[in-house]
């Protein structure tokens, strides 16, 4: 049975009760992750009256909002009674004695140090328990004190997951390690003025074997450089390189290691500088490292770089106008966020939807794609966090917006993903086919609601041997499709400029990519390595279309940019011209290739079968170790004595590749997956969606057109342009994007938390153009 008693303060009452909850309820400080800087499905946060209730039992954040209630939905689901609710408002900052304020501490480098809110925040909490309806209980009851304070001492799930992302951890390579050095020569101070090759003075590299200094390639922000440390590489083969103006007395410098083609530790620097004569001790570091450089770049793009001519723009609130913050280097995730929720098919795929979808779902909601999706449709397209407030201490700019923090989000996309798990900056047409993949994959078993159908359609490639004329026609199912951009430079009187290139139009750069393209063919009909021309067309179009400009290109084993102007010039853009034909009555099939049978080291396979091992589990254990040696083969079967002896040599079935078929997956590409996977089904569907990237596998279709198609054949097939993305910057590495999207009868600019009406965007620079089917 449950006291309770008044607790007087001099403006309120509160009625305080002992909960016999707390006794049966598991309550144990906290050693795992802690929600509590916002809600689990949506963004209501601490800073938010009445503030977030965490779980006590499983350390869930949930709102108290009158509309969602997501802690009782929290509680309905899981039965844990109590949670601590925290609510914080800022402190008022105390001023120096010249009323001045000390300046924010700049990023200097790839690591955050964890800080603690106190001295920025007041913090007010207590605890309630759901299955007395609510009611707030006395706080220093049973092990509350205990679990409370592991709570609110604990850095929160998505600040443990931001510091883990920027910790870079450069290691050690074999070639650091095993470093063979040229006999001891001492480097005068002249020989380290200035590069061997040239005149230039800083950005240059000491290669650690021969003591050869070579200016490095251009970096980040303007740095100099015309790569002669990379072409004594070339020449000498020498793999690593110290840059000088980097050495600390504590023996640490920027290592860079040709072979592996990274940046990397050198563990033994003091006696490999100490080789050409350089005490590490009397070193002073004078220049950015790498890590700085591309840190200062991204800086430098700020707001006021990506309007038009300097404008002050229009700023815009309320639903759909809401912005996404930066969480470092996150601005290719915010664009593409912004140009998808502003499709319909998205918009109604999860934010209707969400109420319903977290009520019933049995998965931490941190860990659920739907939850996360509709958090952020909630978010971005409900308007709640939209509101005009005062961003900065000055008042003569006009109100801005705070806008969501999409940390969660992140996490929960980039799980482990090599990339999009840090926080780099990465390249926006990447993760959105990293997105679509993962959304395709959680609705396989839906794919009436599977909102990325939208951009789904069937490319036809036609291959025509030069010698004997015959051809083959093979369809494929795509979601976007990357244009070449063709690259004419201007020559420019000045010596030093900036290089500048003739404008192309749009419709040239679709030409170029269904345009006739000469390869290397081993023709089955001839018999023999001849040339064939290859060429795309569609067969069907999509709702949506996704283009990608191929301004990237790699120089020098690094990816630079090419700025080409591409004039997009027509309101209506009609692509019924590249549709595909099919094969013609007077065209010449050539004939099908057939697979290579596996081969095998017959020496070894012998040598497994003497030892007992039967010969199919022999053949299928040199196939898992690529046929390197009986030993390795060996090893291999007893890790897997449990296996099934299922292995069939005579390939995959007609009946498992129609499975795979009728899903979407071409045929050349189903069988490979079952070849790949011993003819498993499930395992080969698991193959192609892990060979996403790679021209092996293929991204799942959701719906067809009954025809094994996507999209839709008919014509006219016109289309207008939706949206935008945009890149500033050298590199997709380093830079900014902005999104540009075309809604309300305006030009609506979004970058992270900023939302603008823009004039016109720039469609001269664009990356990734989407265009809607009228």
């Amino acid at each position: 049975m449950s006291t309770s008693y008044l607790l007087s303060f001099p403006t309120i009452e509160v009625l305080i009760m002992a909960c016999p909850h707390i006794s049966s309820a598991s309550l144990v400080a906290n050693s795992t992750q802690v929600h509590k800087e916002e809600c689990t499905l949506c963004f209501d946060s601490q800073d938010l009256a009445p503030g977030i209730d965490v779980c006590l039992t499983c350390f869930n954040a949930g709102c108290d909002s009158p509309d969602r209630k997501h802690a009782q939905v929290h509680y309905q689901k899981t039965n844990h009674p109590l949670v601590l609710n925290i609510y914080r408002f800022l402190k008022d900052k105390p001023k120096r004695a010249d009323a001045t304020e000390e300046p924010p501490q700049k990023i200097s480098k790839l690591a955050i140090v964890p800080e603690s809110d106190k001295d920025k925040y007041e913090f007010v909490t207590k605890v309630k328990c759901y299955a007395c309806g609510g009611a707030e209980i006395d706080k220093s009851l049973g092990n509350l004190p205990i679990v409370i304070d592991s709570v609110m001492t604990s850095l929160s799930a998505s600040r443990q997951s931001e510091i883990k992302a920027w910790e870079e951890e450069i290691t050690a390579c074999e070639h650091t390690q095993n470093l063979v050095q040229n006999p001891p020569k001492k480097l005068e101070s002249q020989a380290l003025a200035h590069c061997n090759d040239c005149d230039l003075k800083e950005n240059l590299w000491l290669c650690l074997v021969c003591g050869n200094l070579g200016c490095g390639r251009q970096q980040y922000g303007g740095v100099g450089g015309n790569g002669h440390g990379l072409a004594h590489f070339d020449q000498t083969k020498h793999p690593i390189s110290c840059k000088l103006g980097t050495i600390t007395p504590e023996g640490t410098a920027d290592i860079y290691c040709y072979l592996c083609n990274d940046s990397k530790l050198d563990p033994l620097l003091g006696k490999h500088l100490a080789n050409f004569g350089i005490n590490v001790e009397s070193q002073q570091k004078t220049e950015k490292n790498l890590t700085e450089l591309q840190l200062e770049q991204n800086l430098q793009f700020d707001f006021s770089m990506v309007t038009e001519d300097g404008k002050e723009l229009e700023k815009l609130f309320g639903p759909g106008y809401t912005g996404l913050k930066n969480l470092g280097n996150s601005c290719y995730m915010a664009s593409v966020l912004q140009v998808i929720f502003s499709l319909d098919a998205f918009q109604q795929r999860y934010y209707p939807t969400a109420m319903e979808h977290q009520s019933q779902c049995l998965l931490e909601p941190a860990n659920c794609l739907q939850c996360q999706l509709s958090k952020l449709a909630d978010g971005l397209l409900s308007g709640r966090y939209s509101q005009a407030v005062q961003t900065n201490e000055t008042e003569s700019e006009a109100p801005g917006q705070d806008g969501i923090t999409p940390a969660m989000f992140k996490t929960l996309i980039g799980k482990g993903h090599e990339e999009f798990a840090t926080m780099r900056q990465q390249d926006a047409f990447e993760f959105f086919q990293h997105l679509m993949t993962t959304i395709e994959r959680k609705e396989l078993n839906n794919s009436e609601s599977d909102p990325t159908k939208i951009f789904k359609f069937t490319i036809q490639q036609r291959l025509q041997c030069l010698d004997c004329k015959r051809v083959r026609y093979s369809n494929n199912n795509e979601s976007n499709i990357s244009i070449p951009v063709p690259a004419r430079k201007i020559k420019s009187a000045e010596e030093g400029s900036e290089e500048s290139y003739e404008p192309v139009t749009f419709e040239t750069c679709l030409e170029s990519f269904t345009a006739d393209s000469m390869v290397e063919y081993l023709c089955p009909f001839c018999n023999k390595k001849t040339h064939a021309a290859k060429n795309m067309r569609f067969v069907t179009f999509p709702e949506i279309l996704m283009v990608q400009a191929l301004r990237f290109e790699s120089e020098n084993y690094v990816t630079c940019k090419i700025s080409v102007p591409i004039l997009f010039d027509k309101e209506i853009l009609n692509l019924d011209k590249y549709i595909a034909h099919g094969k013609q009555e007077n065209e010449e099939s050539l004939p099908e290739e057939t697979p290579a049978e596996p081969t095998f080291d017959k020496v070894a396979l012998d040598q497994l079968i003497m030892m007992g091992f039967p010969e199919t589990r022999c053949k299928k254990a040199l196939i898992a170790t690529g046929n390197n040696g009986a030993e390795r083969a060996m090893n291999w079967l007893f890790e897997h004595m449990d296996d099934p002896d299922n292995i069939d040599m005579s390939g995959p079935s007609e009946a498992d590749i129609a499975k795979l078929t009728d899903m979407g997956f071409s045929q050349s590409r189903a069988k490979k997956a079952l070849g790949e996977t011993n003819n498993d089904v499930q395992r080969a569907i698991e193959w192609l969606f892990s060979h996403e990237d790679s021209n092996e596998g293929l991204s799942l279709q959701s719906s067809h057109n009954g025809n094994g198609a996507f999209g839709d054949s008919k014509l006219p097939a016109n289309y207008q342009l939706h949206s935008v993305i945009s890149h500033k910057g050298t590199s997709p590495h380093c830079g900014h994007y902005v999104a540009h999207v075309y809604k309300d009868q305006q030009w609506v600019l979004y970058n992270d938390n900023k939302v603008v009406k823009a004039t016109r965007p720039p469609l001269e620079e664009a990356y990734i153009y989407i265009l809607r089917r009228i």
